[in-house]
């Protein structure tokens, strides 16, 4: 999750090396604009936030966010000779990322932002060929994949994608985003990042993912142990991420592979850390006090 601490800073250091030094397996740093590698972002600066979460024990991914965060921005807004910057932006973050020593990078193509809107036949309205087929509205994201994927396999980097898999207001559902998951991967997507992964159970939106040759990645609510418990044993999800619950507290997972389940800090839900977000400030947890 975004927490305003830049990533090169001593902050962000902090930040990542102190969860990963809590446990978790791999740390994915925040969705990082696409244009601000080889401006703001180089393999110098970075590399420092690199080895802090190596240093604490655990793999790190980066999210990077296509254009601007900030900046609404929709798919007919985009000239072809934009799309062509974009692309040209994710590979130069690829290898810009692959020579920072990170483990993994992962488009963001969730939550309804850019990548998302291409994908919608609601919000994609484009006549084009990125608009309109099934096949034309995965072009832009198997593009970017397609781009970054040479860069990834030769520095050994895994290569993410972040997925919704329904949203019934952009007009598509599980059986179109599963044809999104097969182009994928087979463009050589190694881990899908289905968010949010519940809807009536935990993780069930996941599940359908499951089996078709990458690791799935299940978000929503796991930070409640016996909700990421059900998510692994009943078999809907490789891994869990949890996102609020380590912003409470960055012990989550040592806490839990203890058995200290009733120490955890746990996140109410109050959202003021998203609150945060939105102002711009250094993202805070309520509970911190506890």
């Amino acid at each position: 999750m975004v927490v305003n601490r830049g990533l090169t800073t001593p902050e962000a250091r902090q930040w990542y090396g102190e969860r990963a030094a809590g446990g978790v397996a791999l740390a994915i740093v925040e969705a990082s604009d696409s244009i601000r590698f080889g401006r703001e972002f180089t393999a110098e600066n970075l590399r420092p936030l690199v080895d802090a979460i190596h240093a604490g024990g655990a793999l790190a991914a980066i999210q990077v966010f296509p254009g601007w965060r900030g900046q609404p921005t929709t798919p007919m807004d985009l000239s072809r000779e934009a799309i062509g910057e974009l692309l040209a932006q994710y590979r130069l973050a690829a290898e810009i990322c692959a020579a920072a020593g990170f483990d993994g990078i992962e488009p963001h193509g969730a939550h309804g932002y850019l990548l998302n809107q291409f994908f919608s036949p609601v919000r994609n309205q484009r006549t084009d060929a990125y608009g309109g087929s099934l096949a034309n509205r995965m072009r832009l994201a198997l593009e970017i994949v397609a781009t970054i994927r040479p860069v990834a396999e030769q520095a050994g980097m895994l290569l993410l994608y972040r997925h919704t898999p329904v949203r019934d207001d952009f007009g598509y559902g599980i059986a179109e985003s599963l044809e999104l998951a097969r182009a994928l991967i087979a463009a050589g997507v190694d881990v899908l990042d289905i968010s949010p992964a519940s809807h009536e159970a935990p993780g069930d939106r996941a599940a359908p993912f499951m089996g078709l040759g990458a690791a799935v990645i299940a978000v929503n609510r796991l930070d409640e142990v016996p909700r990421a418990l059900e998510v692994l044993t009943a078999g809907r999800a490789d891994l869990v991420a949890v996102g609020r619950g380590l912003i409470a507290d960055p012990e989550w997972p040592r806490k839990v592979r203890e058995g200290r389940t009733s120490e955890i800090v746990a996140c109410v839900r109050c959202d003021e850390c998203h609150a945060d977000l939105r102002r711009g400030v250094a993202v805070r947890c309520a509970e911190w006090p506890r």
